[in-house]
């Protein structure tokens, strides 16, 4: 499992630390992809699979299927650590997400997300003004099924 929030700072060669305490968990090499709400994913290699699976019962006679499929699998790529925790990240995924310099790390249980910090305070700042609410709805929802 993935938790806490790391401040980090893209260098000039566009490259990343990951945080010690997620690397065990990430192994030899794992997935980096565009993520959901204007942030890039990383999954462990174990984690993208298990994803897949359930991804491989959506409906493809379905437009927002094939579109999430796409986008996700076409920005996916396979990234290794250098030898000091770094990772690389490519132009085409940090710029449609305005990763340029300040970034947060964030555990997001099973993945781990890379946010631009402008982007991450706005989203945490709206998200926490709604946090009991959601929860609440969420509480709910699992009670139902």
């Amino acid at each position: 499992m993935f938790i806490g929030e790391y401040q980090h700072n893209l260098d000039a060669k566009g490259r990343i630390v990951v945080p010690g305490r997620f690397r065990e968990e990430l192994h030899e090499s794992f997935i980096l992809a565009r993520g959901l709400d204007g942030c890039l994913s990383i999954y462990s290699l174990k984690q993208w699979d298990k994803m897949f699976e359930e991804i491989d019962k959506l409906p493809t006679t379905k437009k927002a299927a094939r579109q999430y499929i796409r986008m996700l699998t076409s920005t996916a790529t396979e990234c290794t650590l250098d030898n000091q925790g770094r990772i690389q990240i490519p132009a085409f995924l940090s710029k449609p997400v305005n990763i340029v310099k300040e970034c947060v790390v964030i555990g997001a249980n099973d993945h781990i997300e890379i946010w631009d910090k402008a982007t991450w305070d706005s989203y945490y700042l709206d998200a926490s003004n709604s946090f009991e609410e959601v929860a609440e709805n969420l509480n709910d929802l699992l009670h139902n099924e």
